[in-house]
């Protein structure tokens, strides 16, 4: 299957009419698709949709060909999930975390607990309690916890946000290391483009709730100095159409 994301005309309106119009959407395996656009543009609201966390009033969102509203189970069968601020039990160890959040998925062993804190370098904290993590080693035990059932597609919302460059760069090289060696498809939202240019192969621009450009990176720059360059081209474009509807 070569599209693991669908969504077809997804629409949800708020009552202060913020929200998102008619997103059109495809991750297809393999990518590291960069979902990017300021914050309130509407990306958590679309991966809540995504991942059955809220409803969308109309369209249609499938993954691996289920759809999530009819076949919820089925859908999110592969799928692991990081949205907004990873929690934990700050009282617990690390490793105890995972043991818990290992309850929600059948067959998740000691070893594959070992597995997913040696990926994200926790292994020599695993008995230290939350309390004392950093909110880069909190933000990497939220990724080991989407991680325990094996996913091949990991949806992360803001995985970097409010993390200094050094833990920046740690959650990046773990998100490309699992790309290449796990063959992992990632959908990553983001504000931040230079992250988005450092990780991802394709990208979807999405401005005041409307998805306005999506493709690979290399066609979005398309002669622009940078990614960021390209997106400043691209809002300038979409508000001259607004302007002159």
């Amino acid at each position: 299957m070569k599209h693991v994301v669908e969504l077809s005309n997804v629409t949800k309106i708020f009552s202060n009419l913020r929200g998102i119009h008619q997103v059109n959407m495809t991750v297809q395996r393999g990518d590291i698709y960069g979902f990017f656009g300021p914050n309130g543009a509407g990306k958590t609201t679309v991966m809540k949709i995504m991942t059955g966390l809220s409803q969308a009033q109309q369209g249609q969102v499938k993954l691996f060909g289920y759809d999530v509203k009819t076949q919820y189970e089925q859908a999110m069968a592969k799928v692991g999930v990081l949205i907004e601020t990873a929690e934990a039990y700050t009282y617990m160890s690390g490793r105890r975390n995972l043991e818990q959040a290992a309850r929600l998925y059948p067959g998740v062993s000691k070893q594959r607990i070992d597995e997913v804190l040696e990926i994200v370098d926790l292994t020599p904290f695993q008995h230290e309690k939350v309390a004392g993590y950093s909110l880069g080693m909190k933000q990497r035990l939220g990724l080991a916890a989407a991680m325990l059932s094996k996913p091949e597609l990991l949806i992360l919302d803001e995985p970097t946000n409010g993390l200094d460059i050094e833990g920046m760069v740690h959650i990046r090289e773990i998100i490309l290391r699992l790309a290449r060696e796990e063959r992992i498809t990632f959908l990553i939202s983001s504000h931040l483009i230079h992250e988005m240019e450092l990780m991802c192969n394709r990208i979807g621009i999405i401005h005041q709730g409307k998805l306005v450009r999506e493709g690979l990176v290399s066609d979005l720059i398309n002669g622009s100095p940078s990614l960021e360059a390209a997106y400043l081209r691209e809002i300038q474009e979409v508000r001259g159409l607004a302007a002159n509807a």
